[in-house]
């Protein structure tokens, strides 16, 4: 999917057609950034009804190292029925190097981490010429693992464009330690986050975020292969930060 596209294809290309299930309707757009040579395939789920997709909000996914775009349809759902448009972008492509594993590892990483804050920004754009009815100027981030840290990369990097930060776990960029975005971050029972990551007691009381640890929840489980009980903890927590 990374290689040059052919002079018939535009630098966003829809393949596939949308699919209804039930009260969700998904769509899988190939999209491509020719100003970097890279498809950036991106799931997006969406109310079936289309007489309430003018009103809704947006929020853009970053799946974990190892993970699918598709592997998160649990939370994707849930964000749905909350208001939003769900972009969940497949941020690595099979030509890719695997993940560095030694040295520096904030420092060995960050190119990683860069391409998916280029990623989610390249698809923000592209995203509100398809759907120009919906705000993608203030979104809704979310993120597992890997996922989370790009997310609180960008957000890191664009404050004004971002208004909450669902964190799945993400062990090696720091929240931002401002009001805005507003932060959640459900913590697993079996990982632990680098030094200087998560904000102290009085950093989570000043500027208002919001830890959840998750007993019974290892790292692994934070997806759609998860059980039936994790997930909707997992639900539990990001529902009651969105209704805030």
């Amino acid at each position: 999917m990374s290689g040059n596209p052919t002079a018939q294809q535009t630098a966003a290309t829809a393949l596939a057609t949308p699919v209804a299930t039930d009260s969700l309707l998904t769509t899988r757009l190939e999209l491509y950034d020719a100003a970097r040579q890279r498809a950036v395939p991106v799931m997006v789920y969406q109310p079936a009804q289309p007489a309430t997709q003018g009103k809704l909000k947006a929020a853009i996914f970053s799946h974990g190292y190892g993970g699918n775009c598709t592997g998160y349809s649990f939370l994707a759902r849930n964000l749905v029925a909350h208001g939003y448009l769900v972009a969940s972008i497949q941020h690595e492509l099979p030509t890719d190097a695997p993940m560095p594993n030694t040295g520096v590892i904030r420092v060995v990483r960050r190119p990683m981490w860069d391409r998916g804050v280029q990623n989610i920004e390249f698809a923000r754009q592209e995203l509100h010429k398809r759907y120009p009815a919906i705000d993608f100027g203030h979104l809704l981030l979310a993120g597992h693992s890997n996922g989370g840290d790009v997310s609180m990369l960008y957000a890191e990097q664009h404050p004004e464009r971002v208004e909450r930060v669902i964190s799945l776990d993400n062990r090696r960029v720091p929240f931002p330690r401002a009001r805005r975005p507003r932060v959640l971050s459900l913590r697993s029972s079996d990982q632990v986050a680098d030094p200087g990551v998560l904000p102290t007691s009085a950093e989570q009381q000043r500027y208002g975020i919001t830890i959840v640890p998750l007993a019974h929840t290892i790292h692994n489980d934070m997806w759609d292969g998860g059980t039936e009980a994790q997930k909707q903890e997992m639900n539990t927590a990001v529902s009651r930060f969105l209704e805030q």
